[in-house]
């Protein structure tokens, strides 16, 4: 498979406006571990290879083990996560299959006791950010290196 286009190059503009939604979630209250889990899962689900790469190579090098990620993608099946990752993987799958069940009331009660709103909101804005990222990547065919 080649690489369709460089949206880097083909439209600064557009994607300054996605790193600049990077920036506000590099100073979110979503500690940099689970953000990189969270990034993981939902390129998992969505199938961006260049996505699932990369950020299992970050969560490494900020000291995730090779069995939590190996095992991301059976969170639920593993003893290995927290109370709050869980909810906030259960809160990543949701949004990124948003058309399945429209992020159901369980979920949201998963979530609710372990973030405030304010890391809701900053949750939920890296969740879209990532799911963005995805669309930009497989759409355009970006390779890992």
């Amino acid at each position: 498979m080649q690489q369709r286009l460089d949206f880097y190059r083909a439209n600064p503009h557009a994607i300054k406006a996605m790193l600049a939604l990077e920036e506000r979630i590099e100073k979110s209250s979503i500690e940099k571990p689970l953000a990189e889990l969270v990034r993981l899962r939902a390129s998992q689900i969505n199938g961006c290879a260049y996505c699932v790469d990369m950020h299992t190579t970050d969560a490494r090098k900020g000291g995730e083990t090779e069995r939590r990620l190996a095992t991301v993608v059976v969170w639920r099946e593993t003893p290995f996560f927290t109370e709050r990752e869980r909810a906030a993987l259960a809160w990543t799958e949701a949004l990124t299959l948003v058309s399945h069940d429209h992020v159901p009331d369980d979920v949201w009660e998963t979530v609710q006791p372990h973030f405030s709103e304010a890391e809701i909101v900053d949750l939920t804005l890296l969740i879209s950010a990532i799911n963005s990222w995805n669309r930009f990547a497989i759409a355009f065919r970006k390779m890992p290196a």
